[in-house]
């Protein structure tokens, strides 16, 4: 049977439909979108067998590492998350009548996101809720949002925890930097093996930057090893070698220049996330949709 476009169907899309596209697109599995959704897997699927007959078209690839979504999968997940952050600014701006917000929320992420992303977030954020406090947790080990450890997670990763619900930023790009001055390195001194390199220690061992490094350099041996990327555009910026450095965060400096394009295979995402059961609270819910909105790279 010849398969109909949406419009020859005449379906009216609705939010639940938008939900389940998303929950999936999030989750990869059955299982993992009925975590978020709060049903089971059978119930996901006889949901997305639904959708998809109205539709008259399939909206996922079927995997044996789970539910790739297809183009017009990816678009509807785009704007089931309009919904949701248009849904969370409006119970914000509920939550705001009639008294301010306070209290104190407990942020984790990494040393390079909160300096280059989110204090200049939450500088903006004080002059509307100056009655918010932060904790602000930066480490390579991601605080349990589960044990409340932390509210809300800023993290670098292509596969987020499927019992958070979250938020896609972005993609994070980076590139070799070297620092600007006169002798400093150049690409072809990289490619001659004549320049020290600066990496990230055993800490970090998967880091998209050491792979990207062992696969391009394998008989590299760093001379500096540290335990952040902000440590590591420091020492980069002084003279004292080469690093695979965020772009958003090499951008802004005028003491480190690239000697390469966007690294693709170094490339990772940066995800917004929270407990299901924490997002409402007044306190969480207006700092997860200011950062939703403030940290879009």
């Amino acid at each position: 049977m010849k398969q109909s476009s949406i419009a020859e169907t005449q379906y009216a899309i609705n939010p639940a439909d938008l939900e389940v596209v998303l929950a999936l697109t999030r989750g990869s599995t059955l299982g993992g979108a009925g975590e978020r959704l709060g049903v089971d897997a059978s119930t996901v699927f006889r949901s997305l067998q639904r959708l998809e007959r109205h539709l008259g078209r399939p909206l996922f690839e079927r995997t044996r590492s789970g539910y790739l979504p297809n183009e017009l999968a990816t678009q509807l997940a785009a704007h089931a998350e309009e919904m949701e952050v248009a849904l969370e600014s409006a119970r914000s701006a509920l939550a705001q009548a009639p008294t301010q917000v306070s209290g104190t929320v407990r942020i984790t992420t990494t040393d390079t996101i909160l300096h280059g992303l989110i204090a200049p977030a939450l500088l903006e954020l004080r002059q509307t809720h100056p009655l918010l406090n932060f904790d602000l947790h930066a480490g390579n080990e991601l605080a349990s949002l589960t044990r409340r450890d932390a509210d809300v997670a800023v993290r670098a990763t292509k596969r987020p925890p499927q019992h958070l619900v979250g938020r896609h930023l972005g993609p994070i790009r980076v590139a070799l930097y070297a620092a600007k001055r006169r002798g400093a390195p150049k690409w072809a001194d990289v490619q001659a093996g004549r320049v020290d390199w600066i990496a990230v220690d055993d800490a970090l061992p998967e880091h998209p930057s050491v792979v990207w490094r062992k696969r391009h350099f394998p008989k590299v041996v760093p001379r500096y090893r540290v335990g952040s990327i902000q440590s590591l555009l420091e020492l980069t910026a002084l003279g004292l070698g080469v690093g695979v450095v965020p772009m958003f965060l090499a951008s802004r400096r005028s003491d480190v220049v690239p000697l390469t394009d966007a690294l693709d295979e170094a490339e990772t995402e940066l995800w917004l996330l929270t407990h299901p059961e924490a997002r409402h609270l007044r306190r969480i819910a207006v700092t997860y949709t200011h950062l939703a909105q403030a940290l879009q790279l």
